[in-house]
């Protein structure tokens, strides 16, 4: 996937996780790292657990796999904020 749609899909599946997790977001900034990691994440559990594929482009699919791995990593990232 291109650079750029990687990471308007970060942007876009970062801002949904963090509004499904927290309702408050993250900031533009976490919430598109979040979102990158969590298209990564979500693409390699996918894959390898599920066997359903990767994140393909900008499409409903892959923004569904990407957002799951958003909301994941946000559940990490905030578990580790709030431990230390």
């Amino acid at each position: 996937m291109h650079l750029i749609s990687w990471l308007l899909m970060g942007l876009v599946a970062g801002f949904i996780g963090s509004k499904i997790v927290n309702k408050s977001g993250e900031g533009v900034i976490m919430d598109t790292l979040i979102g990158i990691v969590g298209a990564v994440v979500g693409g390699w559990l996918s894959e390898t657990f599920f066997h359903m594929g990767t994140a393909t482009g900008f499409n409903i699919p892959s923004l569904l796999i990407a957002i799951v791995g958003s909301i994941i990593c946000l559940l990490i990232y905030r578990a580790v904020r709030s431990a230390v």
